[in-house]
């Protein structure tokens, strides 16, 4: 969600993004005929750059369109972004231990989503781990907290003190000091009313892409599907590990070389175990591809904290999900419905 501007998360946010709209910036090669009117149009949201792109058979109902999905993104921005003082979430976590706060619908589906992502990964998930990731604070200088300091959170960070009561419309932290973060979950969330939103307004097709989260629906002007490229977890940035077509689908990536700091030749991340609230060992990238963006969204991360054994296992049980996961050794693994979409890069 939005936060405080720091060049190296942007640095890399700005990777993702020019990386993973690949499709827009080079279409497959063709002459096109199509009288559609496609749109661009970027901002910085979320802690992030967002962009966004509408298709429509009139420049003016696509431009429309875009302009409709940032407001949206926008909109939710203030409900969610635990960084903005005034938004529902923010009030959720000042009143930890106090008493419950009434929020929108927006929030209480988001948070169910959050919870249900929880179930599904085993706990790899979880919207409460935001003290432990303060301790180590890997998006600025970097430090490694004690043990001590890693025990004294724990009890902030457990799911079963979120109490959603859908009947009142309220959250409630039960203990306090406990805060709850959606950055993991609220990117893809975003992307899929925002989507919504641009259909409304008349588009046909488009790409909403807010860092490493991205939701496709339709296809570009010329008929081509939209074309992304996977970040390669250990080359430099803009080297990428393979591409894939989407088409109303939704696309999300975790990965250890995001936010991280180096000490002592080893590698520490944002991304922790819920279990040890160590940084996850067992990948160093997961990708999941799924039919909407809070799926995709939500999945990443708790895939990468499960491991690639145990995460492929559950990509594969699950309907209308796909995904590649690098593993610790850098082992590329592929879900079974993606090994004749994906073009791996030599």
């Amino acid at each position: 969600m939005a936060q405080p501007i720091d060049r190296r998360s942007i640095s890399c946010h700005l990777g993702c993004i020019l990386l993973l709209t690949l499709g827009l910036l080079g279409v497959t090669p063709g002459v096109s005929n199509a009288k559609d009117a496609m749109i661009k149009r970027s901002q910085y949201l979320m802690g992030t750059i967002v962009f966004v792109t509408g298709v429509a058979p009139e420049e003016d109902v696509a431009k429309e369109a875009v302009v409709a999905g940032l407001a949206e993104i926008r909109r939710l921005e203030q409900l969610m972004s635990t960084w903005i003082p005034t938004s529902e979430l923010s009030q959720v976590n000042a009143a930890a231990g106090k008493r419950p706060v009434h929020v929108s619908q927006e929030n209480m589906e988001l948070l169910k989503a959050s919870l249900r992502m929880a179930t599904l990964t085993e706990g790899g998930f979880n919207i409460a781990v935001g003290p432990a990731v303060a301790a180590w604070d890997v998006s600025q200088e970097g430090r490694i907290p004690s043990q001590e300091e890693l025990d004294a959170v724990r009890p902030f960070t457990s799911l079963a003190n979120i109490e959603l009561n859908e009947q009142a419309g309220t959250i409630f932290l039960k203990r306090a000091g406990m805060q709850i973060d959606v950055g993991g979950i609220g990117k893809g969330f975003a992307a899929d009313l925002a989507v919504e939103v641009m259909k409304a307004s008349g588009a046909t097709a488009g790409v909403v892409a807010l860092s490493g989260d991205i939701r496709t629906f339709g296809r570009m002007p010329d008929q081509e599907q939209f074309v992304f490229g996977i970040q390669h977890p250990r080359k430099e940035e803009g080297q990428i590990l393979g591409r894939l077509a989407l088409e109303n689908e939704a696309v999300s990536t975790a990965g250890d070389y995001q936010r991280f700091i180096m000490k002592d030749g080893i590698r520490y991340h944002h991304i922790l175990d819920p279990t040890t609230l160590q940084p996850a060992r067992g990948c160093q990238s997961v990708t999941v591809i799924a039919k909407d963006g809070v799926m995709a969204d939500g999945l990443d991360t708790g895939l990468f904290v499960m491991g690639s054994e145990k995460g492929m296992a559950l990509i594969e049980s699950l309907p209308d999900v796909e995904g590649v996961m690098v593993n610790a050794q850098g082992e590329v693994m592929i879900s079974s419905g993606l090994k004749f979409r994906l073009r791996l890069e030599p």
